[in-house]
């Protein structure tokens, strides 16, 4: 899909929007104990930020796979963002499969909260970077 930069813009704020309304979405769930849902909420807000970033910069997202590639391809191995936001995005995006296609598979209350305040932080900095 080919947007102009208006159009862009438009869409990169609505990712932004997005994630962090999913964010919202994954601490409700985790006051409720429920740790599998609020993982996979986690993990759609980054995902939701990733493609904010991407989108601003003329990528094209196919898929969370492909996210995850251009992400660490272009954003990750260039140091233009921290190392461990890849690390992160890859981790939660294993977790959202394993709560969501695993029955033998329960998130902890510690997997889940160890990684709010990096999520939190990395569609902090995402934010910052495309309203440049």
């Amino acid at each position: 899909m080919s947007l102009d930069e208006e159009k862009r813009a438009i869409v990169v704020r609505l990712e932004i929007e997005k994630a962090y309304e999913t964010l919202k979405e994954s601490t409700i769930l985790a006051e409720q104990n429920m740790w599998s849902g609020a993982a996979n909420r986690l993990y759609y807000a980054l995902f939701h930020a990733v493609s904010a970033l991407l989108i601003h910069d003329a990528h094209t997202v196919k898929s969370h796979k492909g996210a995850g590639v251009l992400f660490n391809n272009h954003y990750v191995k260039n140091h233009k963002v921290p190392l461990q936001y890849g690390v992160l995005f890859g981790r939660l995006e294993d977790l959202r499969e394993e709560g969501d296609y695993n029955c033998y598979y329960k998130i902890s209350s510690e997997e889940f909260s160890s990684s709010v305040v990096p999520a939190k932080a990395m569609i902090d900095d995402i934010a910052a970077m495309v309203e440049k």
